[in-house]
């Protein structure tokens, strides 16, 4: 049996290593969202061999796993997995699979799985060239947004993060927006994730940004290298009633530190309308697919 454990601050060591050379750009092969969203998911890890493995728990008391990320092979790592669910009673399940981990999967144990799309967490990956200049006609929206944040709002300005003062101020910020907000499933994780963040922004290695209008933070946002050639963005967070804050906040965040990567992932719309058309609305590069692999 693999020997899962809670993950802690202390390993973020340890699993970065495991990521380290990781092409996949999935959200979810990152210490900040595997550790953050813990209460949700009751994350636990282990590593052997130099290779990650993970066990999530649902809702109803399921167990799931994702992709073994590291040097073993899936002819090794997969069998143990499927052990360890049988050892535990639970029916052996994998989610956040994308469409090339169904590939290696299948070249491991032909034969063996299915595999169903899950829609409400494919990822969407942008240019970030794209998100910095927005040009062109399907972005004339943004830019008009963002004309308009500016005449309404001539005394802004847009900052780093790097203080713990700063910090401080996007959590008083963020406890007003959670206020203003109107309940939606799963937010309360979403702002128990937000917090740990911020919380723990340094010892995470993150990097943010803000916006602020006469002295007053409006907008601000967290995110980090995922790979060599991919920034995701986990966290954007702006006060609803000043017409174009979310859009500033983006193109400002993606200008300042997301300039050297080619793309930029804005993870999932977690089956949430709003959400969708909002990341739908910049014209992703990329939809990355992910789906739930259950044996035949």
């Amino acid at each position: 049996m693999i020997d899962f454990k809670g993950i802690t601050l202390a390993d973020k060591k340890m699993i970065d290593s495991c990521f380290a050379g990781n092409r996949c750009r999935t959200c979810d092969f990152s210490f900040a969202n595997l550790y953050s969203w813990t209460p949700k998911f009751r994350t636990q890890f282990s590593v052997i061999d130099h290779t990650l493995f993970l066990r999530f728990q649902g809702d109803n008391n399921e167990y799931y796993y994702m992709m073994p990320v590291g040097k073993m092979s899936l002819t090794k790592s997969l069998p143990m997995l499927i052990e360890d669910a049988k050892q535990n009673d639970r029916t052996f399940i994998m989610k956040g699979v994308t469409t090339k981990m169904w590939s290696l999967i299948q070249e491991a144990m032909p034969d063996t799985f299915k595999y169903e799309f899950d829609r409400d967490n494919a990822e969407y990956i942008y240019l970030s060239e794209q998100l910095i200049n927005l040009s062109g006609k399907k972005l004339q929206k943004k830019r008009n947004h963002i004309n308009r944040f500016k005449q309404d709002n001539p005394h802004w300005i847009y900052y780093p993060l790097t203080s713990a003062e700063e910090i401080g101020e996007c959590i008083a910020m963020l406890d007003e927006w959670e206020g203003q907000t109107s309940e939606t499933e799963g937010m309360d994780y979403d702002y128990k994730a937000t917090r740990c963040m911020l919380e723990n922004f340094d010892l995470m290695e993150l990097r943010g940004g803000a916006i602020k209008v006469n002295g007053k933070l409006v907008a601000f946002t967290i995110g980090g290298p995922l790979t060599d050639d991919t920034f995701v963005v986990h966290i954007e967070k702006a006060f609803g009633d000043i017409n174009g804050a979310y859009t500033l906040i983006n193109q400002q965040f993606m200008e300042h530190e997301a300039s050297k990567f080619k793309y930029v992932n804005r993870e999932e719309d977690m089956g949430l309308e709003g959400l969708r058309k909002a990341k739908l609305s910049y014209y992703p590069e990329i939809i990355l697919e992910e789906g739930i692999v259950t044996f035949k």
